[in-house]
């Protein structure tokens, strides 16, 4: 395979950061085989993939061919030897400073002649072996004090001033006991290491720390930071075991509760335990007397597992959560975070119309002030979901896109899929299908990545909204029983309101009908319970259930006039329209059409738009309802909402006015990665800005654009139409 397609390929098999002379290193060593390009990066730690931060031994004993390679290195010379396991310690293969340590080591240029001889290894510009296993089967033959002193003749070769983080890696893996200097330096190193190569870099080195510290004390405390480190990049297992580390040493009471929290913590991110909103509610009142600012924190997590957890919560829901904020302590300085939590608590203890004036002043404090660095993260997942309980579509937006990029910095992936799911939403909701579904190729990703796969909410919303019931079908019933199982009461709810929607669109109202009533019934109020009803109102209309369409337009009602936004009166003056039996009914469409049309929810206006239409022609005004009819048609294929165009295409063939068959376009041809990268890039953002957003290098993203022409039949990115690929809008941070 040619090197820009192996760089591709490698890029699109790794999720996150992949430091680029790893990048190289790798397809050197593979030769750019699919298979093993496809496979190699499974083997490896987050930190090797991120910052080139890992040593061979960590993969998994391989076959018969690493133990060939390892007999062929036995049979060569002893500084032969000696030069190849430096070389294989050194993830970078930097060929600099492999010649600075082999002259450390008091080894001949010429002691790497018989391993090029032998085609195990290249000396050039860099050091490349034959095959990864070769690096591998070296590493692991070589004995504790030979790995040993490589390392510490790497660590002597290199200028603390040029490079002191891999000089702390080396130092630390060249230390045979416990070295406070040594961990020191590799706690120091952490933070500039979290540049190059993500928290997977930052869990590393301080998981390393940890092992070298002596003292105990200090081991645990160290321990503990690891453990935080290890659950944002996805590590759970690590995490856990570093745990029981933190909690072996002589510790005070801050120290244990904080230890307590961090396992309640990971029980949610590793599986969303349906314990964990019991778990962390005890966390945070147990700090409550220690840190009452963390103690907030806390029931910020055990307000977002409860919220996941609905009906299914162990001991502990958003009531009991809500009460426990509200008698904590007043927090002592202004973040925006304790208005939005405020807000969250008032709303389960005293009423949605109570909690609005609390939650809109939370989000404009979420947009206006700066709420885009690390410690922000876990807020904005809470302050999306509030932007969307609120029908606030600009401010759910920005909140949303702001978590996708602080996520996408740091390098958690803990957070980042939940979140992009999220995206996913917003994005559909806005018709733009092309970032939905490069979306959706990530999440996936990410869960093969760090084997915690999330219910395919972004999958499975994507399958509705396209009116694709071959490929809903599978997602309904597995997403059913995976969130069941798990207790994620909140995942019912969302695969009942996605069933609903596809089946609407499908004009299958007698049993949108049972979907959509199944999803209001949830027993947590919600943003989906409110497009469940909206659901259930044009699904009882059409199935003569009127008294039932009316009493969930009632509870929608309650919602939309207490925020009072132009989505939410836009989708109660549908709803109204569709139960209107007289006249009325025009003048709430078109109220429904003027308030949606000020919003980016661009696919609820298209619904309002084919329902005013449909309305029309049942009025036999056949000539007025073309024009609202087209419109819907127009939007719902651009978006690619085939189900919802093919009910406005019945409708105009119903008036009089054919509508040709969907045409395939040029751009149905493109991959998910293709799509997205070919939108931004229509947007305007240069490849360097493209590849910072995606995690890929320039000239990968240079590689998917030669592609795109190609398929699209242009010659360069002026040519590229936002219509024609996705709206690749940038994420606002």
């Amino acid at each position: 395979m040619p090197e820009d397609d192996a760089r591709a390929l490698l890029d699109s098999a790794v999720p996150g950061r992949l430091d680029e002379q790893v990048r190289d290193r790798i397809v050197a060593e593979t030769r750019g085989n699919p298979l093993a390009l496809l496979e190699l990066p499974r083997g490896l730690t987050a930190a090797e993939l991120a910052g080139g931060f890992g040593r061979p031994d960590v993969q998994p004993l391989a076959s018969q061919i690493e133990h060939s390679f390892a007999r062929r290195v036995r049979s060569l010379p002893p500084p032969t030897q000696k030069m190849l396991l430096t070389a294989a310690a050194e993830p970078l293969g930097d060929m600099t400073l492999l010649l600075r340590a082999t002259q450390l080591l008091d080894l001949p240029m010429s002691a790497g002649a018989p391993a090029e001889a032998a085609g195990l290894i290249e000396l050039g510009s860099r050091a490349r072996f034959r095959h990864p296993l070769v690096r591998t089967a070296i590493y692991r033959a070589a004995t504790p004090a030979d790995r040993r002193t490589v390392h510490r003749a790497l660590a002597e070769a290199i200028d603390p001033a040029v490079d002191p983080d891999r000089r702390a890696w080396h130092r630390a893996h060249a230390a045979a006991d416990a070295d406070e200097e040594v961990a020191a330096e590799l706690v120091s190193s952490a933070d500039r290491a979290q540049r190059r190569g993500g928290v997977a870099a930052v869990a590393e080195f301080l998981r390393r720390a940890t092992e070298l510290t002596p003292d105990a004390a200090t081991r645990a405390i160290r321990a503990l930071s690891a453990a935080e480190a290890a659950l944002r990049c996805g590590a759970f297992d690590v995490a856990m075991a570093l745990l029981l580390t933190a909690d072996e040493g002589p510790a005070d009471e801050f120290h244990r509760a904080l230890v307590n929290l961090m396992r309640a913590q990971i029980a949610f991110a590793s599986g969303h335990d349906m314990a964990a909103p019991r778990l962390l509610l005890e966390a945070g009142r147990r700090l409550e007397p220690l840190d009452s600012e963390l103690a907030r924190d806390t029931y910020r997590d055990a307000m977002g597992a409860a919220l996941l957890a609905g009906g299914f919560a162990v001991g502990s829901g958003v009531l009991a959560v809500a009460r426990a904020v509200q008698a904590a302590p007043k927090p002592t300085r202004h973040r925006p975070g304790d208005l939005l939590l405020d807000s969250l608590a008032t709303l389960f203890t005293d009423g949605y119309p109570a909690a609005v004036p609390l939650a809109k002043k939370a989000l404009r404090a979420f947009r206006t002030e700066d709420t885009s660095g690390p410690k922000d993260q876990p807020w904005l997942w809470l302050a999306g979901v509030t932007a969307a309980d609120m029908w606030d579509d600009e401010s759910w937006a920005i909140l949303t896109e702001r978590h996708v990029c602080v996520a996408r910095d740091v390098g958690d992936l803990s957070a980042l899929p939940f979140t992009l799911n999220s995206l996913v939403v917003v994005r559909l909701f806005s018709g733009d299908r092309a970032a939905a579904v490069s979306l959706v190729a990530e999440i996936q990703a990410i869960g093969e990545a760090t084997g915690v796969a999330l219910a395919p909410y972004g999958a499975l919303t994507l399958a509705a909204w396209h009116g694709d019931k071959a490929a809903a079908a599978p997602l309904i019933e597995a997403g059913l029983a995976d969130v069941v199982a798990r207790g994620e009461d909140s995942g019912v709810m969302v695969t009942h309101w996605a069933q609903s929607l596809l089946l609407n669109g499908l004009a299958r109202y007698q049993d949108a009908f049972p979907a959509a009533r199944a999803a209001t019934e949830h027993p947590v109020e919600s943003a989906v319970v409110y497009w469940a009803l909206s659901e259930l109102i044009e699904s009882a209309v059409r199935s003569g259930e009127p008294e039932l369409a009316a009493s969930a337009y009632e509870r929608l009602a309650a919602t939309a006039r207490a925020c009072g936004t132009e989505w939410a009166l836009g989708v109660l003056a549908r709803a109204g329209a569709l139960l209107a039996t007289d006249r009325t009914a025009e003048a709430l469409y078109q109220q429904a059409i003027d308030h949606l049309g000020r919003t980016r929810i661009r696919m609820e206006l298209a619904r309002g738009h084919l329902l005013y239409g449909e309305w029309l022609r049942r009025e036999n005004r056949r000539v007025e309802a073309r024009r609202p009819l087209r419109t819907a048609y127009d939007m719902f294929t651009a978006a690619g909402a085939n189900a919802f165009a093919d009910r406005a295409r019945y409708e105009l063939a119903a008036v009089g006015e054919s509508v040709a068959e969907r045409a395939a376009r040029a751009s149905d041809t493109l991959t998910p990665q293709e799509a997205h990268i070919a939108g931004l890039a229509a947007s305007g953002l240069t490849n360097a800005a493209i590849g910072a957003q995606l995690f890929l290098s320039p000239h990968t993203v240079e590689w998917h654009l030669r592609k795109v022409f190609a398929k699209l039949g242009i010659t360069s990115r002026r040519q590229l139409r936002p219509s024609d690929v996705g709206t690749g809008r940038k994420s606002a941070g």
